[in-house]
């Protein structure tokens, strides 16, 4: 990832986000002096993760049994894109092709246009997300059994986990989810609008409620009345009727009048925002949502902060992404290497 996606002075800014709070060292698996070093590292660790192929561990003699030999307690998180056995295994995986695989990409994109991909890494954040899951639901079984184990997360699965009950609807009724753009088949209006300053705004009805209160504040009240108004179902089947009432009130109203209308009738709306918006409104602000990190390449950072907040144990971001292998030389003093073997070791390619 240093080099995916824009950089600043040479300097890739993906790997600042991604490299947080984590340190950087380098070693070549395929060689005996670099094999022994990742399984003294590993009799040190809680937790190795690794992407490489099915059998690529394997081949450099450092599978599950070699790493747990070393370390009982170890768990190895394996992350891959079509998992660690079946008929697509050895397969390379992306997370574009999980999108495309999981159904994700058939459900998204307007009815009559192609199956449309997110234009960012989804699949593989959710597995990642996925992954830290079970790493800590593996770490609280070794606890009361002292064994750690393998964690097998194919990039495929959690997207489709993520997806709802299609595989449901599909087994007992034969349906087939299609493309609907941003209407959705569950409830209505949920679309977005253009407002009369040109700006978008986002709508969402899930609740009867609030849907009822959209319609009265767009005034058009008799559309409670009609049957088909009492489910989202309903809703969802007579989605042009209320996308014509609501997007016709919210182009006759600047973006700030109309969250404000929205936001004293009690109706969920929101701003349509690019990443500039993001980092100027008040609530992400409020919640820390964008932090400042310093770095000593580039100066001050503003990224992501940490996921969530806990009240007793916060954690903060120490440090953006390192440059390869900054930490090579403080990691292995820490394993107990001399300076000297850390010289030969770099002089046999092993770093």
């Amino acid at each position: 990832m240093a080099a995916s996606g824009p950089s600043k002075d040479g300097v890739g800014l993906w790997w600042k986000l991604l490299g947080r709070n984590k340190r950087n060292l380098t070693l070549d698996l395929s060689t005996p002096e670099g094999r022994q070093l990742l399984l003294r590292l590993a009799a040190t660790a809680d937790v190795i993760i690794e992407n490489f192929r099915p059998g690529t561990l394997e081949k450099w003699n450092l599978g599950w049994p070699e790493l747990s030999a070393a370390n009982p307690r170890l768990v190895l998180a394996r992350v891959t894109g079509f998992g660690q056995f079946g008929p697509y295994s050895h397969r390379p995986g992306f997370g574009t092709l999980a999108e495309a695989m999981s159904g994700f990409a058939a459900i998204t994109g307007e009815p009559d246009g192609p199956p449309t991909l997110p234009p960012f890494g989804l699949a593989d954040s959710i597995a990642a997300l996925a992954t830290s899951y079970a790493v800590m639901t593996a770490l609280a079984a070794r606890d009361r059994t002292g064994n750690g184990q393998v964690v097998d997360m194919a990039i495929i699965e959690p997207i489709l986990t993520v997806l709802g009950p299609q595989p449901l609807w599909y087994d007992q009724l034969g349906y087939v989810q299609p493309r609907t753009g941003n209407r959705s088949l569950n409830n209505a209006p949920r679309n977005t609008y253009r407002t009369a300053d040109g700006s978008w705004l986002a709508v969402s009805t899930s609740a009867q409620s609030i849907a009822e209160r959209v319609m009265r504040l767009v005034g058009r009240p008799e559309l409670i009345a009609e049957p088909w108004f009492t489910t989202g179902s309903g809703r969802a089947e007579h989605s042009d009727v209320l996308d014509e009432a609501v997007g016709s009130w919210i182009a006759r109203h600047t973006r700030e009048d109309a969250m404000a209308a929205f936001e004293k009738a009690e109706a969920a709306i929101a701003p349509i925002y690019d990443i500039r918006d993001v980092m100027e409104d008040p609530q992400y602000r409020a919640l820390d949502s964008i932090t400042e990190v310093p770095d000593p390449e580039l100066g001050p950072l503003r990224m992501q902060n940490v996921l969530f907040r806990l009240s007793e144990t916060p954690g903060a971001i120490h440090w953006a992404g390192r440059p390869h292998g900054a930490d090579t030389d403080a990691v292995l003093t820490e394993l107990g290497l001399s300076g000297a073997e850390i010289t030969a070791l770099r002089t046999t390619g092993a770093l």
